[in-house]
Parts: C-alpha cells; sequence; structure tokens
C-alpha cells in the first residue's frame, strides 16, 4: 500500500544499499552535477512517463477508427444502460 505524502516537508530520505548509492556518485561525477539535482532531474523524469502512461489511451490505427464511428454514429441505449444512467442520476437504486 503506498505512503501518503508529507506536504509540508520539502525534505525527502531513502535508504539505498552502499552499492546503489556508489553508483549513483558515479553517475553523478560524469554528470558534473549534484546527487539531489542528479536524482531529482531522472526521478522526475520517470514520474511524469508513469503519469502519462496512466492517464493516456493509446490506440491502434483500427481502434481509433472505431471510436470515432462510435462517437459519430453512437449505439441505440438498451435497457441495462438506461437503468445504470437513472442508477447514477439517483433516481432509481442499483
Amino acid at each position: 500500500m503506498p505512503r501518503v505524502a508529507v506536504e509540508d516537508n520539502s525534505r525527502m530520505s531513502l535508504r539505498i544499499s552502499s552499492e546503489d548509492k556508489a553508483t549513483l556518485l558515479r553517475a553523478v561525477a560524469l554528470e558534473h552535477t549534484d546527487l539531489t539535482d542528479f536524482v531529482l532531474r531522472y526521478a522526475m523524469r520517470a514520474a511524469r512517463e508513469v503519469i502519462d502512461g496512466a492517464e493516456r489511451v493509446r490506440l491502434s490505427g483500427r481502434d481509433s477508427l472505431r471510436v470515432l464511428e462510435l462517437l459519430e454514429n453512437p449505439p441505440v441505449p438498451n435497457a441495462k444502460l438506461k437503468r445504470a444512467a437513472a442508477a447514477l442520476s439517483g433516481r432509481l437504486k442499483p
């Protein structure tokens, strides 16, 4: 279960193995930066990719055409869909 982020603190600490820390410090030296900048830069890049992947739907060409077709010519709602819509509007209990 994910932990809740502490929003009132700009510091972050983490435990890593000495081997991992040595690898990070070597990369930091090669990039001529500091550890905070290095970790933040690459962590933020990875975080944006994760968020982008979670928030964006990628469709094949065929699926894109199907979605456009359904938007232009939506199917007639069936009874189950009508009941679901009524339940959401509070007119009917599910």
